[in-house]
């Protein structure tokens, strides 16, 4: 087992080159909100303009993107005509990397296009990975054939209900087992959230992190770290890369916010605005 500390990230950390421009530094989609829970996909989109790729789509629903780009201006939009996800946005090749599931409902409309949008990324000539998260996991639970539609070099953030959806288990034993096997199915990463969040690997190797507080157990802290992952992976970092940082950042931000407010008294949304020092402590 390996601890995810600020050593073992600083090597990892890309820098930004003095003669770039926006487009060197990835474009991910994020499909996430809809008409009733508008909140997740403002903070995910939040998050991943925070991460230091280049440009976040926000693909969702009316009300969820006007909410989303009146606090994030720089966020561009692809809108859903439904009330929930009902269409896979054209153009996938743009994307470095798509992170899915934040808010986005369990209907049935919502279940038919998450498949296509799965079935449309094979299509791809070029992988392109995914983070998924929440009713995203839900419907991957519910339909197990969807798994081997999976790309390589994802990233699945499940908390431990969610968890417990995808695979079972009955010691901490059986527990390790049968997510390292599911990573090795999937070609993907785990990343199972709890007081002491564990990153699964395909390889079978698992890395523990070393930020974070009770702080975090509030609405939304997962739908942040859905936005900060993603956008990571986006930036080019590989799945491993992408879920470590972004555990860690994530942690280490609610670190600061708990000094500085209690463990109580801060937001979800004021995580989006503390990133910064995450990557600030890894300089």
């Amino acid at each position: 087992m390996h601890k995810i500390t600020s050593k073992y990230l600083r090597p990892l950390l890309k820098k930004r080159e003095a003669i770039s421009h926006k487009g060197d530094y990835g474009h991910l989609l994020l499909v996430a909100g809809c008409q009733y829970m508008p909140g997740a996909a403002v903070l995910a989109t939040g998050a991943a303009l925070k991460s230091g790729c280049g440009l976040v789509t926000l693909h969702s629903t009316a009300r969820a993107e006007q909410a989303a780009v009146s606090l994030f201006p720089s966020a561009m939009l692809s809108e859903d005509p439904g009330e929930c996800f009902s269409r896979v946005p054209d153009g996938l090749l743009r994307f470095t990397a798509i992170a899915v599931g934040p808010g986005l409902g369990r209907t049935k409309q919502t279940e038919e296009a998450f498949a296509s949008l799965l079935a449309r990324v094979q299509e791809q000539e070029d992988v392109i990975p995914m983070v998924l998260d929440a009713d995203a996991l839900f419907i991957l639970a519910a339909h197990p054939e969807f798994r081997k539609l999976i790309p390589a070099g994802s990233v699945m953030t499940p908390h431990e209900v969610e968890l417990r959806r995808l695979i079972s288990w009955n010691t901490p034993e059986e527990k390790d087992s049968a997510v390292k096997a599911f990573c090795a199915e999937t070609g993907s990463v785990i990343v199972a959230k709890s007081h002491l969040t564990e990153i699964y690997t395909p390889e079978g190797e698992k890395y523990t992190n070393t930020t974070g507080n009770p702080g975090l157990a509030k609405g939304g802290s997962g739908d942040v770290l859905t936005g900060l992952i993603g956008g990571l992976l986006a930036r080019g970092y590989t799945a491993l890369e992408a879920a470590t940082l972004g555990v860690w950042i994530h942690g280490k931000a609610a670190d600061a916010l708990t000094y500085k407010c209690t463990a109580e008294a801060y937001s979800s949304f004021d995580l989006i605005n503390a990133l910064y020092l995450g990557f600030k402590a890894l300089d």
